[in-house]
This record gives structure tokens, sequence and C-alpha cells, in this order.
């Protein structure tokens, strides 16, 4: 058995956990639900399609008794997930495993201990293939809140 595993994990076949990547963030005074609407705004201006829109801080209002939860996290929090069709082929051309970031996300949220500052941002991805999906989120975020 001993031998079997140290096969395998030469061979790179037992699944480690992920470490976890950072994000790229931005803080604004401008309200959160201006934001969300300049987010969803930019991200359509550019003829994308939002696949889903998860509404993380209502969620977690809502469950907040039913798991044990102390306090409030958020005023808001929404995270919109959606894909690009140019930029995913040219990501996934360069490495059919890209799909794994796919659908990109941008968050938004409003921390409840911290009214007036809106945060928003999204994932930091992998040099090479992934900077341009990284460019166009950044695009996103920084024309929605006015860079």
């Amino acid at each position: 058995m001993r031998h079997t595993v140290c096969a395998l994990v030469a061979a790179g076949l037992i699944a480690t956990p992920a470490l976890g990547q950072e994000a790229i963030t931005y803080s604004t005074d401008t309200s959160v639900d201006d934001v969300i609407f300049a987010v969803e705004s930019e991200i359509l201006a550019k003829g994308l399609v939002i696949d889903h829109v998860s509404h993380v801080g209502e969620m977690l209002a809502r469950t907040k008794e039913d798991v044990g939860g102390t306090k409030d996290l958020y005023t808001t929090a929404d995270v919109f997930a959606f894909c690009s069709a140019t930029v995913s082929r040219a990501a996934m051309e360069a490495d059919p495993a890209n799909i794994r970031y796919c659908p990109y996300t941008i968050f938004v949220y409003e921390r409840a201990d911290d009214p007036g500052t809106t945060v928003v941002g999204f994932q930091d991805y992998p040099d090479g293939a992934m900077q341009q999906v990284e460019d166009m989120l950044d695009e996103i975020v920084t024309a929605a809140i006015g860079m």
C-alpha cells in the first residue's frame, strides 16, 4: 500500500486541497445599490449575459439564526456570474483546464460594520492565459466605480 500511495503522489494523482486565491478589490463611498447597478450595466454593455446573480447577503441574513450566526455580515452582498465567449475561448484554447474558472464572477458588498463603504472585486487568476479574463473583469469593475 505504501508504494502505491508513493507512486500516486509522484504521479500527481492524489487530490490535494487547492490553495485559496487572492481577490482584487476596490473600495468606494458610492452606495452599494449604485455600484451593483453599475456593475450589471457594465457587464451588459460589453454584450455579455449574466447567468446568475447570487444574493449572498440576503441568504446569510435569512439563515443566520438557523446556522447559529451571531452577527450581521453585510447590508448587501451580491455576486454576478457570467462568461465571455471570446475571452473564454482564448483562455481555454491556451489550456483546456481553464474551464474550471468559468463562469467568472464579480462581487459587490457593503459590510454591516462598515456602512457607507462599498467593496467590489473579483478573483485573482493565475498568470498567463487567464490574464485576459482578469483584464476584462478589472475593466468592468473600474468602469462601474468611475476609475
